[in-house]
């Protein structure tokens, strides 16, 4: 039997996809164990989980850049080997400080593995009906990572120890730097923009600037801090935004945002990783904080969220074909919305059920976005700026994933302290005061931040569900895409020389 070597190859970009994305998500089951073993503050803890994702995201077009210039397999293979050697470091970090410099680290590296791989199926697969079918599987790794990350977590978690979720990469990327040279063509831009440092500056301060003053609003009494992180990071995001529209060969090509089903698709992306990432971290403290499952049990649980998303984007390419991409995606969304709303009965007897179904529907309701989204994103612009458009996709995925985490996380620690009048900041803090309290004081506490917690998974359904629908109808108000007959790609056997 002929052994096809572009789906070979394919096959092997599908893990640094897969494992970027589980990377962001692994540490929600993991976390409460290395916070107690390494004596992380709360600050501390939202660093060590939240500072991997914005790197990927802020890094992530200064990456594409770069492979553009010196070899998209190049650079693929450089982070592969960089991401091994830190995870083996995260694993055997002593304290809080070396797991978040290595955690942002790892993040770097992550951003040197999301563009090259979307960029280098382009080159290998020049059929459109098999270049769709491999961004197709390539968007369910994507995706899907992010929710599976907690169910591996929560398996490793049962018989080794927090640093095995780190370890857990260490093979699939050493086998990439291995097999990379020999399965992967390289591939170079004659029209690779300058990488501009200050530009790679600008927008590295204005996110982290933005999202600690988010994270610091929720932690600190004193508000002058934060608010003013808040302002001088929207300030330093305005003279980027200027930076880009004045260079003729800017980092981020922002005049693409003038094309409409460019902008409603990219926002639709960013919005739809807000809700999912938000509502799977409730959903994961719930099961463990609220209906008591082990770490293992509530990865099993929720594990209806990969498994929706895996069916969603597989299925899509097969919706395309009976309907228009956009009704398509649109009709995904309005699913999604109405699981959202099944989080807001969440209560009782009826809890796990509804909880596992509603996740469920809202994660199959975003496949066709996902899957579809990525081909309108770079079907919506000329050929020869696809690779800047992709690229812009790929922050977009990134982004809103970690700002899920922050923005609904912060939402719902209002409503459980609102709901907890300041006694408790967290209900995993309740949970552990209630240990040394009297064991009716501290059935009490338990009872009352639950239910705290409860409304808080209420609220953010209800959130997701707004966002839900409003990406749907934005999605079907856009204009019908046109399509651009793709460039020419080189051979692969040819580019794989």
């Amino acid at each position: 039997m002929r052994i096809n070597r572009a789906w070979l190859g394919a096959a092997l970009l599908m893990l640094p996809t897969l494992l970027v994305a589980m990377d962001t998500t692994a540490l929600l089951l993991a976390l409460p164990q290395l916070s107690a073993d390494l004596g992380a503050t709360n600050v501390q803890q939202l660093w060590i989980s939240d500072g991997y994702g914005f790197l990927v995201a802020g890094m992530v077009i200064t990456m594409g850049t770069l492979a553009d210039r010196i070899g998209r397999r190049r650079l693929l293979i450089v982070g592969a080997a960089a991401f091994t050697v830190l995870s083996v470091v995260a694993a055997f970090a002593v304290n809080p400080l070396m797991l978040i410099v290595t955690r942002a680290l790892l993040g770097v590296a992550g951003a040197t593995l999301a563009p090259s791989t979307l960029a280098l199926l382009t080159n290998m697969f020049r059929d459109e009906r098999q270049r769709g079918k491999a961004i197709a599987i390539w968007a369910t790794c994507q995706f899907t990572g992010g929710a599976l990350g907690p169910v591996l977590a929560g398996f490793l978690l049962q018989h080794f120890w927090w640093g095995s979720v780190f370890l857990a990469a260490v093979p699939a990327m050493a086998l990439l730097v291995l097999a990379g040279p020999v399965l992967l063509p390289e591939f170079r831009s004659d029209q690779a923009g300058r990488l501009d440092p200050a530009s790679v500056g600008l927008s590295l301060a204005a996110v982290l600037l933005v999202v600690y003053g988010i994270k610091q609003l929720t932690v600190e009494s004193a508000r002058a801090v934060p608010a003013l992180a808040l302002i001088v990071g929207a300030a330093i995001g305005i003279l980027f935004v200027r930076r880009q529209l004045r260079s003729e060969t800017p980092l981020l090509d922002l005049r693409l945002l003038r094309n409409r089903p460019f902008t409603a698709v990219l926002v639709a992306l960013v919005c739809a990783g807000i809700a999912m990432a938000g509502t799977g971290l409730l959903v994961t403290q719930y099961l463990q904080n609220v209906l008591g499952f082990s770490p293992v049990a509530s990865a099993v649980l929720f594990a209806p969220m990969g498994l929706g998303v895996a069916v969603g984007t597989m299925a899509a390419p097969a919706l395309a074909r009976r309907m228009k991409e956009t009704t398509a995606i649109a009709g995904g969304l309005m699913g999604s919305a109405l699981g959202s709303l099944l989080l807001v009965g969440v209560d009782g007897a009826r809890a796990l059920p509804l909880v596992m179904i509603g996740i469920a529907v809202l994660a199959l309701g975003t496949g066709p976005l996902f899957a579809l989204g990525t081909g309108l994103v770079v079907g919506s612009v000329p050929p020869e700026r696809a690779g800047s458009a992709a690229s812009m996709s790929e922050t977009g995925n990134y982004f809103g994933g970690s700002l899920g985490f922050a923005l609904l996380g912060v939402v719902a620690a209002v409503v459980y302290r609102s709901r907890m009048d300041g006694t408790s900041d967290s209900l995993a803090g309740a949970v552990a005061a209630s240990r040394h309290l009297p064991a009716d004081q501290g059935a009490e506490l338990l009872h009352t931040a639950r239910e705290a917690f409860t409304a808080s998974l209420h609220v953010t359904g209800v959130i997701a569900a707004v966002i839900f629908a409003g990406l749907a109808v934005l999605i079907l108000a856009m204009r019908p895409v046109t399509r651009t007959a793709p460039a020419a790609l080189p051979d692969y056997e040819a580019t794989r020389r």
